[in-house]
């Protein structure tokens, strides 16, 4: 059965309306190869209905904070032509959570670091757990280093 002929292909006003995702990044999540679309005759952009949970999964695994071209690649490991199962989602969140894991772990340690940090005055750079690990630029002199070399390397 034809697709197009069969009700099953969107535009992209019908796309973005069901989907709650603006034009603009419907066309530059297919830019980055996202999603994808086919042509009418009349060279407008039509959907298939699965795009609409491809972008449904798009916009959750965002949110949690994984970047695009990593939901890129895990779209693109899927069999083209079907919307996204339950157990695509299971294979690809769980692939994600170590990533998540990890990046949660950065931020706690940062945080419990900032305390630290807003005593120290970090314009000399003396003692930053952040900017300056175990003072390693003391050797250096005192002042901003860090801001100081990377203004040199930028003349």
């Amino acid at each position: 059965m034809d697709v197009a002929k069969s009700g099953q292909m969107l535009s992209v006003g019908e796309i973005a309306e069901r989907s709650g995702v603006a034009v603009s990044t419907l066309h530059y999540y297919e830019a980055k190869g996202l999603i994808r679309s086919t042509r009418s005759a009349g060279n407008q952009r039509r959907y298939r209905r699965d795009a609409l949970r491809q972008l449904a999964v798009i916009r959750i695994a965002q949110r949690v904070g994984m970047p695009l071209e990593t939901i890129r690649e895990a779209l693109s490991r899927l069999p083209e032509g079907r919307s996204p199962t339950l157990a695509d989602w299971r294979a690809l969140s769980s692939g994600w959570r170590a990533e998540l894991d990890q990046r949660i772990a950065q931020l706690q340690s940062l945080r419990d670091q900032l305390t630290d940090c807003i005593g120290c005055g970090c314009l000399s750079l003396r003692r930053c757990g952040l900017r300056n690990p175990h003072d390693e630029l003391a050797e250096h002199g005192a002042g901003p280093r860090r801001l100081i070399e990377e203004h040199d390397d930028d003349a």
